[in-house]
């Protein structure tokens, strides 16, 4: 059987899932709109990967990542449960083994990731100032009357700069209404959007830090070549966007999970594709065994209990996972 290994990326906006091989070649991919249910939507992809996967192939390993990653991954069974910086940053070197900057960023999010030798060796987040994502181009977008995909085609049109405040949408939007009132153009007013966001990202996360080597810039907003070209003005500087920008995280934690399964010469632990007919549910209860009164989150299946986390001492989480990596044992002798 040819191995076959699975990265899922769970966003607050986006739900990546992809399959590469043991040449560590893309052979499935799926980005689906997180709409508030991530558990029918990664079973639904499963359901979708399984039509997709010949017959000599198999799952050998599955990694996730993401802001969801923790229920997504107990409820896969998954071997890897790792976080984005690792995750990107992993994909990234392996295109591209001269990066010295990723620039990532997402709907909900951003990530400026700092690479020296293949590692990751600094890296900032912005997870509180929607000026510096998706979501803030995304409400302009219907602020103007145009679709998100024309958005960065429009901003190369502008025959003039205009300067948008950044800071936060409210000053942006109000800002672009007085632009408008003064008679700049749609496209002069999206350019200037883009910069905005590009200061914003600049200020908020690059904060004098060095930057250096390949410039890379992933994620869902690398689509918008609006956005590249405020970068590469901003930099004096190329940036690239690699071919598989929108699931470089899936990409990235199906690679560490190969490495992980090859390296150790493990089983699998994943819980296989007939999870896709169970039935999930989560709930949680307040643990009174001590004065923490931690909120227990409890996650489980048709047939069982299969994850509960939350607890600071691990009186609950390490019980299932006990139980579960008894019963892994027990199957693979």
């Amino acid at each position: 059987m040819n191995s076959i290994y699975v990265g899922v990326d769970i966003g607050s906006v986006s739900i990546n899932i992809i399959a590469i091989d043991a040449n560590n070649e893309l052979i499935f991919k799926l980005y689906r709109r997180n709409t508030g249910q991530p558990v029918e939507i990664v079973k639904e992809a499963l359901n979708e990967l399984k039509k997709n996967l010949k017959d000599m192939q198999e799952v050998a390993g599955v990694g996730v990542t993401g802001s969801g990653r923790k229920l997504i991954g107990y409820i896969l069974g998954a071997d890897i449960i790792k976080n984005e910086i690792t995750a990107h940053a992993a994909a990234t070197t392996y295109y591209y083994p001269e990066t010295g900057t990723i620039f990532e960023i997402g709907g909900q999010d951003s990530k400026l990731i700092i690479v020296n030798n293949g590692i990751p060796v600094d890296f900032a987040m912005n997870t509180v100032c929607a000026a510096g994502t998706g979501s803030f181009l995304d409400h302009q977008a219907l602020r103007l009357g145009v679709p998100i995909e024309e958005f960065g085609a429009l901003a190369l049109k502008a025959r003039r700069d205009v300067r948008i405040a950044g800071r936060c949408t409210v000053f942006a939007e109000s800002d672009m209404i007085s632009k408008q009132q003064y008679g700049f153009t749609k496209p002069e007013i999206i350019k200037g959007l883009c910069r905005a966001l590009v200061r914003n990202y600049m200020n908020n996360l690059v904060r004098g830090r060095k930057l250096s080597g390949k410039y890379i810039f992933q994620g869902g907003v690398a689509a918008n070549i609006g956005i590249k070209a405020a970068f590469e003005e901003e930099l004096s500087h190329e940036v690239i966007i690699p071919e598989h920008y929108d699931v470089m995280g899936a990409i990235g934690i199906a690679m560490l999970v190969k490495e992980e399964i090859e390296s150790k010469g493990i089983k699998t632990s994943f819980r296989g594709f007939n999870i896709t007919r169970d039935n999930f549910v989560t709930s949680s209860f307040i643990c009174e065994g001590c004065a923490n009164e931690c909120e227990v989150i409890k996650v489980e299946s048709s047939t069982e209990v299969i994850a509960m986390t939350g607890d600071r001492c691990g009186k609950w989480s390490d019980s299932v996972e006990n139980q579960i990596s008894y019963r892994q044992e027990t199957f693979a002798r």
